[in-house]
Parts: structure tokens; C-alpha cells; sequence
């Protein structure tokens, strides 16, 4: 299979690709050790189901009204748009990625016109404005794959970009940050997104190889070195009035309001209340680190204060449920949320992502 770094290349050159070409690029992360355990990547896939599948019944609503209605949640509750069982389903989170993931053990590697193409196959579940736009440019048939992701700074890549490490696995170079930046730009072609998609594959690589949770202090210096010096556009806006003074990057107002909620000793849902946790990256990107800075040593309670202290909380449990994956693996995930996980990518593919994380240990790594 043919390199993407041309069309990187050819994507910078023709400024049709919204990012700087930062340090990043020039580096390798290096190939997993030989006894890497496969276990690790399960942990990152599937923590990104069970988040998603954990918050997907009330995604949308206020911590105040999911808590008046539900109390705190730390099961999967029945859901209306599946089977209305209390059984872990899927929204657009899990099918994307997952789709990646088929679409390249199909291909052997990253394709991305066939990715783009397998996004626009099928229904998407709870699909998001941007991506909604992105299949309409796509289907209309006028545009290039490139062409088609609007500049919009939503949460729709990041949640789904996780998958772009398993076919690096065992290379380890610097094609892991082409791909990645080429995934992320099919929906979203804009600065934020494409910087954070690629500062939140390279701290998964990392914590796939860590022993032991990282100093709180490394979750934020991590995302903000790699997505600053990625990031050209600098007029982001924060939506709560009171931060509207504010004007700039997404790392930059990560690193502000994520080092006041430290020194302010905010709790994650007093952080997440103070600049809000929807679905604008602005939003998404701090409380998922805030929230990783204080439970990374607990898979559970990382991913329980994520479904009940955020707006967008499929989403942002979903994002850290890969994190913390990736971490602490398969085995820390806890059983009764795997036991009644669909494992659907579709309506009624029951086990379908299992099947997936196999064919991909089988393809890029090894049975052990």
C-alpha cells in the first residue's frame, strides 16, 4: 500500500489542509515492545464503547436534570431509540470509529477516500451537524474526500480517532501522525479538531506503554505542547458569557481554564458547570483532561463522573473511556458493562466490535 504522506504533503502545499506542519510530524513514536499485551488496545476500544454506550440515554441534558431524573448514574439505563432494554448501545461515536477500524483491516491500512466512503454507507446514530454536512458534500459527488469536512471546532473527530494507532503498532513511525491528521480532516478540516485529534493520539500512544497513571500535571502539558504547536487558527471563542473575553487557540484556553480549576481545587462537575461541556471542542477537550488529571487511577469512577457531570457526556465518556483504556486495559473495565454491551455498529449486529478488535489483533499484532 502506497504512502498518505504525499497527500499530506500535496494537502499543505495547496493550503487545503487547516494546520501548521509542527514538530510532531518529524517524529516517530517508536514500534510497541515485543511484549506488548493486546489487551491494552481492547481497553482503549472498548472503554470508548462502554463511555459512549454509558451516556448515550442522556446525552444532551444538564448534570442537574440528568441527576433530578436519574440520580447518579453508573449502569446503562434503557434506551428508547434501540430495544428500550438497559443494555449498552451505541451512537455515532462507537459506529465511527468502528468503521475506521473495519475499513482498515479491510484495506490493510489507512485509505482515506474509503474511509470517507464507508462514513456515508449507513445510517449514523445520533449523527452531528458537521458530519451531517460532510455526508452532503460527500454524496453530492462534486467534491474530493478532502473537500468535503467543514471548518466547524465540534468533538465529532476526536471521539472517533482512536483506532488510527492499531495499524502502527508494530512500525511505530512517523505515518501514525499522516494518517491521523488526514482521518480527522475527512469530517473536520478545521485547526482545532485536526491539532486536538492528533495531541490525543499521541498521548494514547504513550499511555498504551505506561505502567502506572501519569502525574496529573502530564495529562494537560501532554495535550497543550503537541496541539499548540499544531493549531493557525487562533480565534476561538468559549460560548459561556462570562469567558467570552477570551480570544484564541484551543490549547491556549485549555491550558487557562484547566490550570484555574486545578488552583481553584474545582471539583469535575464545578469545572465542567464553569465552561461548559457540550460538544464544542472548547468544552469537550478541558473537561476530558480535568477529568483524566483527577481519576486516572480509576477506570470506573473516570468514566461514571464523565456520564453524569457533562452536557455531551456520550461523547466525552466515550473519549476518556479510550484514555483511561488504554491505560488500564481490558481487565480493569468492569464486567457487568461488558457483559451487557451490544457490541452493535448497526441496528442489530450484536457483537459486531468484538469481532473487529480480533480480525485487528490478528492483522497488526499477534495471537498470544
Amino acid at each position: 500500500m502506497t504512502t498518505n504522506r504525499s497527500t499530506l504533503d500535496f494537502l499543505f502545499q495547496t493550503n487545503r489542509i487547516d494546520l501548521r506542519r509542527g514538530a510532531l510530524f518529524e517524529t516517530s513514536p517508536g514500534p510497541m515492545p515485543v511484549d506488548f499485551d493486546f489487551d491494552r488496545v481492547e481497553g482503549m476500544m472498548l472503554g470508548l464503547a462502554v463511555g459512549d454506550a454509558l451516556g448515550v440515554a442522556t446525552e444532551g441534558r444538564l448534570p442537574a436534570e440528568r441527576a433530578a431524573r436519574h440520580g447518579e448514574i453508573r449502569d446503562y439505563l434503557p434506551n428508547r431509540r434501540h430495544d428500550g432494554k438497559a443494555l449498552g448501545y451505541p451512537s455515532d461515536d462507537t459506529q465511527l470509529a468502528f468503521r475506521t477500524l473495519e475499513q482498515m483491516i479491510a484495506d490493510g491500512g489507512f485509505i482515506p477516500e474509503n474511509v470517507a466512503a464507508r462514513f456515508c454507507r449507513n445510517r449514523i446514530f445520533g449523527i452531528g451537524s458537521t458530519v451531517k454536512a460532510f455526508v452532503a458534500n460527500y454524496q453530492s459527488g462534486q467534491k474530493q474526500w478532502y473537500e468535503c469536512g467543514p471548518k466547524a471546532a465540534g468533538n465529532g473527530a476526536i471521539m472517533r480517532i482512536a483506532p488510527m494507532l492499531i495499524p502502527h503498532l508494530k512500525t511505530g513511525t512517523s505515518e501514525l501522525w499522516v494518517d491521523t491528521a488526514l482521518s480527522a480532516m475527512i469530517t473536520h478540516n478545521d485547526s482545532a479538531s485536526i491539532a486536538a485529534c492528533l495531541a490525543f493520539v499521541n498521548m494514547l500512544q504513550q499511555l498504551l506503554r505506561m505502567t502506572a497513571p501519569p502525574e496529573p500535571s502530564w495529562w494537560l502539558e501532554s495535550f497543550v505542547t503537541v496541539a499548540g504547536d499544531l493549531e493557525r487558527d487562533a480565534n476561538y471563542r468559549p460560548r459561556v458569557p462570562k469567558l467570552k473575553a477570551f480570544r484564541g487557540t484551543l490549547s491556549a484556553f485549555v491550558a487557562q481554564e484547566v490550570s484555574k480549576a486545578c488552583e481553584a481545587n474545582l471539583s469535575v462537575l464545578e469545572a465542567c458547570n464553569s465552561w461548559f461541556s457540550g460538544a464544542y471542542l472548547l468544552e469537550t477537550v478541558p473537561s476530558v483532561i480535568f477529568m483524566c488529571m483527577n481519576h486516572a487511577d480509576n477506570f470506573e469512577e473516570g468514566l461514571v463522573r464523565a456520564v453524569n457531570d457533562t452536557k455531551d457526556n456520550d461523547t466525552v465518556a466515550a473519549i476518556v473511556g479510550a484514555a483511561l483504556g488504554a491505560l488500564h486495559g481490558k481487565g480493569k473495565i468492569p464486567q457487568r458493562w461488558l457483559r451487557k454491551l451490544t457490541g452493535r455498529t448497526a441496528a442489530a449486529d450484536d457483537g459486531k466490535i468484538f469481532e473487529l478488535l480480533e480480525k485487528a489483533r490478528t492483522t497488526w499484532w499477534r495471537i498470544i
